[in-house]
């Protein structure tokens, strides 16, 4: 199979720049990555990886790419000798692209000028329980969360008052070392002092040589109106705090709904089951049901039987992306009378003998029963 073009392999035109193309190989190793692709979209991911380190390796050498705009893919085929012919030099620019690639995966970066790596901070969760009726109206609340203040013992040093932090001899205060592995040149965080290039020889007894203490503090909390069981609110910036100054993580919160005693939530549908007397349910009548806005009403037609649905158009919610709120459906419940009299009892005995004189015009579901169960046993 004939290779594609590099720079569409790369998505970029031909005159893009350094910085175009090495934005555009990051995106793609950070999509394709086999650490990020499992099970059947592995392999394809695997090829699609190798294919846009290929592109990137030729592209970001200045001579490989102008060989490969002279000649094509045989400008830089390796098995060929002239300007663009790969070998040990040729993995320059891929290994600084590998090393700021994974940096990134794994919350590392480099600072300034090959300073110290500066990592994000954790994000945090927070499990927020509501009622259905805060859910559908919104509300504003207060939630506490942990914080982190420099230490007034050391200002944030971490040392001991009197002392001072040393640069860490290892890796000469930069944070990190280099690992050489034949053509490659890996650079890690320095294992002695985990990348903050200092080393404190004698650690504030109040912080323990963090240079900050977790506290509390409070944050105002707006929930949107329509909000859902399983949603998550971000509030940016509120998570753990970065290490050598890098940005702090998020606060996700989660929104838990409490179980309602009447209605039960479907999306933006609410359900609930509504208990009527087998007199109503026979006779018909009008009925009150509740709903989220106030009271209903609901005409119960003649015969009306057990399990029956009503559906209240527009009194459900309106989701948090929704143009108008969902319905509510009420399931019919037809109540047996318990605890009767001995003449209540002898008026529902008659009331009996008469239905069955009547024939099964009175009981649909059961004529039909009886039928069902003689083509079962014939």
């Amino acid at each position: 199979m004939s290779k594609r073009d590099f720079y569409e392999v790369l998505g970029v035109p031909k005159n893009a720049s350094d910085d175009e193309i090495k934005k555009a190989y990051r995106k793609l190793a950070m999509k394709h990555h086999p650490d990020r692709n499992q099970g059947d979209a592995a392999k394809p991911a695997e090829e699609k990886f190798k294919e846009a380190k290929e592109a990137y390796e030729m592209l970001s050498d200045p001579q490989k790419r102008a060989a490969y705009d002279q000649f094509g893919h045989a400008g830089v085929d390796p098995n060929m000798r002239g300007p663009g012919g790969a070998g040990a030099e040729g993995f320059g620019g891929f290994a600084e692209a590998f090393g700021d690639i994974f940096g990134d995966m794994f919350g590392g970066r480099r600072g300034a000028g090959g300073g110290r790596q500066v990592y994000r901070g954790n994000d945090l969760s927070y499990a927020m329980e509501i009622t259905l009726e805060e859910a559908a109206k919104g509300k504003e609340a207060q939630i506490r969360i942990p914080s982190w203040e420099n230490c007034e013992t050391c200002h944030g040093s971490g040392a001991k008052p009197g002392t001072s932090a040393k640069t860490c001899t290892t890796c000469s205060g930069t944070g990190t070392v280099q690992m050489r592995q034949g053509f490659f040149s890996v650079q890690q965080t320095c294992p002695h002092c985990r990348g903050t290039g200092k080393i404190i020889p004698e650690p504030c007894t109040t912080c323990h040589g963090q240079g900050r203490v977790k506290k509390q503090k409070t944050l105002e909390v707006k929930i949107p109106a329509g909000i859902d069981d399983g949603m998550r609110i971000r509030s940016v910036g509120n998570g753990e705090p970065g290490t050598n100054g890098g940005p702090p993580g998020d606060l996700y919160i989660e929104i838990r709904l409490k179980k309602h005693d009447i209605f039960e939530r479907d999306g933006d549908d609410l359900h609930c089951q509504v208990p009527v007397s087998f007199i109503t349910a026979a006779l018909g009548g009008e009925i009150e049901v509740p709903t989220l806005q106030g009271k209903a009403a609901i005409d119960i037609p003649e015969g009306t039987q057990a399990g029956k649905q009503f559906r209240l158009r527009g009194k459900g919610i309106k989701g948090v992306r929704a143009s108008y709120p969902g319905d509510l459906y009420c399931h019919i419940v037809v109540e047996t009378p318990v605890k009767l009299t001995e003449h209540q009892r002898k008026l529902l005995r008659e009331l009996e003998d008469s239905l069955k004189k009547g024939g099964g015009k009175h009981s649909p579901s059961g004529e039909s029963w009886t039928d069902r169960l003689k083509n079962l046993f014939t």
